[in-house]
């Protein structure tokens, strides 16, 4: 089946959402890619993605396109894997397919982005360094997209400390951009991941970053913006962020100074402001992230408890709710939450019910 998903995401026009609906109509991947035009029209299908479907079908060797993947060394993930990334599935515009260098992992639900501008000052980089290294001390994943500046000021200080990074690219993953950020890439993939939605082959192309900019926010509980102008792709990443209902921070800064514009007006419209790693911490119930991530690495010998987590979220679940999805006695389920709460997995938050152990931010608007 990996193939066909392969398939669509080389197909222009067809996004998750025509995905979806393609999924829901014919009921798996495959039967959709096979589908004839009649029964494309006849599920509403707009006739410029019929088009771009049926031209991808006639050119494309899927077998071919997977075995690019393979031999590039590079994962595939999709919707239904269980290991794609449990924040970023949550987001209505979850990409279908994500390449995938390095390693995921559970503990990497407790992640922060961290963006700004290419054109970083020696400030800028040694404030994303103090903080950076004080958010990977504390357990926290840290997310950015491996460009000059912030970026990679961001990935180095979270390598440097021991913990884990994840960059998202706007190109294919057989390729590295910018180009002198090789050695990072490859540093990142031994101490976390690689992720692009991006083709094999696909060069970097400006009209693909906004869209990296979701999954950047869309991985994360909380975007950090350290510094840039107010037009840029940090501001991208943030508008996002707010969209998807994660919290946005911002670094004060000099009003004389036009990296501090973009963080600046944030602040003013709402942002959290942070001079210390553990305004995150405290804002998003991070405090305890490094105690958090001991408690999910013990999940694969505790099967209820893992299947009790992927039930939660940050919205209040019932205990009876939780009980008749699990298909489980109350008693056992109650049992098993109140040693999750003490284990720092979950949060009681009265009336019996339950949340994952972290809260969202508030919205605010960006004008």
């Amino acid at each position: 089946m990996l193939k066909y998903w392969i398939g669509f995401n080389l197909v222009s026009g067809i996004g998750s959402k025509r995905l979806r609906a393609l999924l829901h109509a014919f009921g798996d991947v495959k039967a959709a890619w096979n589908a004839s035009e009649e029964e494309l029209m006849a599920i509403g299908l707009d006739q410029r993605s019929i088009r771009n479907l049926l031209d991808a079908r006639a050119r494309l060797d899927l077998d071919a396109e997977l075995a690019k993947a393979e031999a590039a060394n590079v994962r595939v993930l999709v919707w239904d894997d269980p290991d794609y990334p449990s924040n970023l599935k949550r987001i209505d515009s979850a990409p279908p397919l994500l390449y995938l260098r390095g390693e995921l992992r559970p503990e990497d639900e407790w992640a922060v982005a961290v963006v700004g501008t290419r054109r970083a000052t020696d400030y800028d980089k040694e404030v994303t360094r103090k903080l950076v290294t004080e958010l990977a001390r504390a357990g926290v994943t840290v997310v950015s997209g491996l460009a000059r500046g912030v970026d990679a000021a961001a990935h180095r200080a979270a390598l440097d400390e021991g913990g884990r990074t994840i960059a998202v690219l706007g190109n294919g993953l057989d390729r590295v951009y910018p180009p002198e950020h090789l050695d990072l890439a490859r540093a990142i993939v031994e101490q976390g991941a690689l992720i692009s939605e991006q083709p094999l082959g696909m060069r970097p192309d400006a009209r693909n970053f906004p869209a990296r900019n979701r999954i950047i926010s869309g991985l994360s509980l909380g975007v950090l913006v350290v510094a840039c102008p107010w037009n840029s792709g940090a501001i991208i990443t943030a508008r996002q962020a707010l969209e998807q209902g994660r919290e946005v921070f911002a670094i004060p800064g000099g009003i004389l100074s036009r990296n501090s514009e973009g963080p600046n007006r944030l602040l003013k419209e709402g942002a959290t402001p942070v001079t210390e790693a553990n305004d995150i911490l405290e804002a998003l119930n991070l405090t305890r992230a490094a105690q958090y991530v001991d408690a999910r690495l013990t999940l694969p010998e505790d099967p209820l408890e893992a299947q009790l987590l992927d039930l939660l979220s940050a919205e209040p679940r019932h205990v009876d709710e939780i009980r008749r999805e699990a298909g489980l006695p109350v008693n056992q389920v109650s049992s098993a939450l109140a040693m999750m709460e003490l284990k720092g997995m979950v949060r009681s938050v009265g009336g019996m019910k339950y949340v994952l152990a972290r809260e969202p931010g508030p919205v605010y608007k960006i004008e």
